[in-house]
């Protein structure tokens, strides 16, 4: 992890595989780009073996791009389709075992903080509804009561999308699927006031049909994360496959969702608004100065 860790040797430049060469010479390790550069740089993540149309592909896409420092960051996922896509990007990937997530990212940053003390060493845990909110529910809920500085994300996709469809603690209710044949009984979980509660100092609910506003999201969990204490995201990603959405509908079935009942939302502790406050004078200040 680090520059020095991704850049090639002076001298080996010409057997290195070329993707890496332009990863290196044209991607996002020790540069910023703006969301709206997408595809003029070259990219963590540009092939994954998820189902035609996943919304949760394109989710992964965009918060992949979105990372305020690549070189320094470590993502953890776990059994469910995100992680299909996770491991294909050129990031350091940790597959925790189902439900460990955040019990992992926690002994993880920690270590990191030892080993690194004078760096920003990101951790950040994207998984679905079941390894969050269902199966892993303590371990999500526990490092949040810690208050572990690393960054939560759910792709919720409203279903065990990656086991044949079976209704989890997130698919809304009265929802029929195909191994919840008589309608889920009980009401989605409000996770969003549950990471407020258990004290997150920055919590969000998105669905990622506008990529501007999604990458801004993800990058202030992540530095919210950073200096405060733990931060969390809750992303509508639609599975077309069990829902049976089809893909040229996937982004309109969003947009009817963010206006229904995935309005975007966003909370931060008081400590966490001062400091993205002062975050955003010196970027206007400098644009100036430029």
């Amino acid at each position: 992890m680090g520059l020095e860790y991704v850049r090639i040797t002076t001298g080996f430049e010409d057997y290195m595989p070329k993707d890496y060469v332009d990863l290196v010479k044209y991607g996002q390790f020790g540069k910023e780009y703006d969301i709206q550069d997408l595809g003029t740089f070259k990219e963590l993540v540009e092939e994954h073996p998820m189902c035609a149309g996943c919304f949760m592909a394109y989710f992964i896409r965009v918060f992949y791009a979105s990372l305020p420092n690549p070189e320094d960051s470590i993502v953890i996922g776990t059994a469910g389709c995100a992680r299909l896509q996770l491991s294909q990007a050129a990031v350091p990937f940790i597959y925790g075992n189902y439900g460990d997530t955040n019990a992992v990212a926690s002994g993880l940053k920690r270590a990191l903080e030892i080993r690194f003390p004078d760096k920003n060493k990101d951790v950040i845990v994207v998984a679905g509804d079941g390894g969050l909110m269902d199966i892993g529910f303590g371990m999500t809920m526990h490092s949040w009561f810690r208050r572990e500085r690393f960054t939560t994300i759910m792709v919720d996709n409203e279903v065990y999308g990656n086991t044949g469809g079976q209704e989890s603690g997130m698919s809304p209710k009265g929802v029929q699927l195909k191994m919840a044949p008589k309608g889920k009984k009980f009401d989605k979980i409000n996770a969003v006031e549950l990471a407020k509660a258990a004290g997150c100092v920055y919590v969000a609910r998105i669905a990622p049909t506008n990529p501007k506003r999604l990458a801004k999201t993800i990058k202030r969990a992540i530095l919210a994360a950073r200096h405060f204490g733990p931060t969390f995201i809750h992303a509508y990603t639609s599975c077309n496959i069990e829902y049976s959405i089809p893909t040229e509908k996937v982004l309109e079935d969003a947009r009817n969702r963010e206006k229904n009942d995935f309005a975007f939302y966003e909370w931060m502790s008081d400590e966490v608004k001062g400091f993205f406050e002062q975050v955003e004078t010196k970027k206007k200040e400098a644009q100036e100065v430029k």
